[in-house]
């Protein structure tokens, strides 16, 4: 059985998920660390993070932040790090982290999300609407800034 788990819900799980993501994404792992300790301490809606986990496994995860390495400061929270293993690809788990993600962020009062990325066509399939585009940090060529609100 596959269950979403809100990682600040289970602060046990905070080592496991920071460790999982800095591997997906090689961001250094004390960035997750802090990040994921914010969100336990839950002052604020932003950050979150969020894990998918199978017998004891983690095989998706997602979080929201405020800017995902992109020159758009102004387009915040961001949804960032969605990964699904690929041994668990198309098998819809990245659409039902996102509804997730979104159910939860709107539950918190948050009425817009944004998301950088380079696919096309995938995220409309979830009602995300193509919004902009952004300069990634440390990359030459803009990527997608897609918007879903809940209004």
């Amino acid at each position: 059985m596959r269950e979403i788990i809100k990682i600040k819900d289970h602060p046990e799980l905070t080592g496991l998920a920071a460790n999982w993501f800095h591997h997906k994404w090689g961001v250094p792992l004390e960035a997750y660390l802090e990040s994921i300790e914010t969100s336990i301490i839950g002052k604020t809606a932003v950050p979150q993070w969020y894990g998918m986990f199978s017998k004891n496994k983690m095989i998706a995860g997602i979080g929201v932040i405020e800017n995902d390495f992109h020159d758009r400061q102004d387009l915040t929270p961001n949804i960032c790090s969605l990964y699904v293993e690929e041994g668990y690809r198309n098998q819809g788990i990245a659409g039902e982290m996102l509804d997730f993600v979104c159910q939860d962020m709107k539950n918190q009062g948050i009425e817009t999300l944004y998301l950088l990325t380079d696919h096309q066509a995938f995220y409309e399939k979830y009602q995300w609407e193509f919004y902009t585009l952004a300069q990634p940090e440390e990359t030459q060529n803009p990527s997608r800034i897609y918007r879903h609100r809940f209004i």
